[in-house]
């Protein structure tokens, strides 16, 4: 079985409280009033302060890996993600879209505007042959 994680966070700042992680193998799912009683930063605080976002198994993987830092974004209840600079690494980054979603909106862009690169192009193509056939019967 693999279980995604469950991030908690401070329903005013939106900073992460606990992050359960990912687990898999001989794993059973936890309910959530079984975290707020097996994390001691859940269980101090008033369970009207925190919120929780549940990923699935592997979302935002990559974004977690490579990210220095995370939030949730309070308007639209998401994770953002503060993304190191190798130019200047001590320098914080503001928060962002996770970049693998941002990577697969582009993906998506990429195709599509091959596929109406392909469509203008035989149109092109199309109006070349049309004008080269009036030409031809113009000048004969």
């Amino acid at each position: 079985m693999k279980i995604g994680r469950r991030v908690y966070y401070d329903i005013a700042t939106g900073n992460p409280i606990v992050d359960t992680g990912e687990r898999q193998g001989a794993v059973v799912p936890t309910t959530i009033e079984q975290d707020i009683a097996t994390y001691r930063a859940l269980s101090e605080r008033n369970r009207d302060t925190v919120g929780y976002i549940e990923l699935e198994f592997g979302q935002y993987g990559q974004d977690f890996l490579e990210s220095n830092g995370y939030r949730v974004n309070l308007e639209t209840k998401t994770l953002e993600f503060s993304y190191p600079d190798s130019n200047e690494p001590e320098i914080e980054q503001p928060y962002q879209a996770p970049l693998s979603e941002e990577i697969e909106q582009l993906k998506l862009e990429n195709e599509l505007l091959k596929a109406q690169n392909k469509a203008m192009s035989a149109r092109a193509d199309f109006v070349e042959d049309v004008v080269a056939e009036i030409a031809m019967e113009v000048y004969q």
